[in-house]
């Protein structure tokens, strides 16, 4: 893991629930009290960074033995916990026609690989290196039109207003070493390699870490109002495996200009890689933030924001022209130098461990060990 300011969340069984840990020196350091509880207390302070650099705690393990999930009665979580859980989508131009493919093709993975080469030949590169919103957003947008060929994803990727959506509830994300999970309808389906931003109830972005917005990509072909139950499901949103906190060494220039590696191995022996370069994105991630939180919207214990990715899975894995698919079993694998890696298993939804300790567990939890 790179090195940094580095802060997450694990269970521990010797108190029955979460506590606030940091790595210091290579040792894993408890620093829940009652002044930081949660997540959420520590991401409000002005410099988090600074406080968790003296916290008190004691030490409960090797941070490589808590990466490789070895600490007896201690486990990796999300290194999330009260914030809201949203997610930008189409902020890439290559994610943009791949959800206008998924549009056209109607939830249909074989009618895909077509509409994809009819979309490329008239678009060509014009969306390259196009920012959203702009002036010559507009004059593509007006050529879209005129060819037939526009889209509510495309005013969403190159028009003024992002898509924010609402990824999975408070409590519900799952960290690295994780199931996560697939609706079990689902026939096509995909990770998304993603940055994921820890903001505070102020719009300040406080750090950054990395997501994996799993994607039933069938679903929402069918229709747009089904995102809902293409996006939010049991363990199908993944944060990890730390939240690298903003500091002299790491900020957001670091964000913009950050690189994710994707790899998906198979029981099979199926092997996909793929990347998602940030430098390639429309919208800058400040901006994605305003157009989150502000006077319009106001999340009281701040947020964790996906960024969107430039991934696009269009490697055939069953068949020729059917593209992409995950199979259970697989092992998803997003990796950053500034952040580290994620890792997870694809499951059902319905087979993955269910969600049950929720807002209500964890203030009694809380309250139980005096730090309420």
């Amino acid at each position: 893991m790179a090195q940094g300011s580095f802060v997450g969340r694990v269970w521990r069984d010797a108190v029955e629930g979460p506590s606030v840990v940091t790595f210091r020196a290579g040792r894993v350091i408890d620093v829940t009290s009652r002044e930081t509880p949660t997540m959420r207390d520590l991401l409000e302070r002005d410099d988090p960074a600074g406080w968790v650099a003296s916290a008190a705690g004691p030490d409960i393990g090797a941070s490589e033995a808590l990466l490789d999930g070895t600490i007896p009665g201690v486990r990796l979580l999300a290194p999330i916990d009260l914030q809201a859980v949203k997610a930008c989508g189409v902020t890439f131009a290559r994610s943009m026609i791949e959800r206008v493919i998924e549009e056209r093709a109607a939830g249909d993975a074989s009618r895909a690989a077509a509409i994809r080469d009819r979309v490329g030949a008239i678009i060509g590169d014009s969306l390259k290196n196009l920012k959203a919103g702009s002036e010559k957003a507009a004059e593509v947008k007006a050529a879209l039109i005129e060819e037939g060929l526009w889209s509510q994803y495309l005013e969403v990727g190159i028009g003024p207003d992002a898509e924010v959506f609402t990824k999975a509830q408070v409590l519900s994300s799952v960290g690295h070493g994780a199931d996560v999970g697939l609706h079990p309808v689902s026939k096509w389906n995909n990770p998304e390699p993603e940055m994921v931003l820890a903001v505070d109830s102020r719009g300040r972005v406080k750090g950054a870490t990395l997501g994996n917005d799993v994607n039933l990509r069938d679903f929402e072909g069918r229709s747009a109002l089904l995102l809902g139950k293409a996006k939010d499901n049991n363990a199908s949103s993944a944060i990890g495996p730390m939240i690298r906190l903003f500091d002299a060494g790491f900020g957001i220039e670091d964000v913009r200009k950050a690189e994710l590696t994707l790899t998906v191995t198979g029981e099979d022996g199926f092997r996909l890689d793929g990347r998602s370069d940030l430098s390639l994105i429309s919208r800058d991630p400040l901006d994605l933030v305003a157009q989150t939180l502000g006077r319009h919207h106001q999340y009281p214990d701040g947020l964790a924001l996906f960024l969107g990715t430039s991934f696009a899975p269009i490697m055939d894995r069953d068949a020729p022209g059917q593209g992409f698919t995950h199979h259970l079993g697989d092992v998803v694998t997003i990796s950053s130098p500034l952040i580290g890696t994620l890792r997870n298993r694809v499951r059902l939804s319905t087979e993955c461990e269910p969600w049950t300790f929720g807002a209500a567990q964890l203030m009694r939890n809380l309250a139980r060990r005096g730090l309420l």
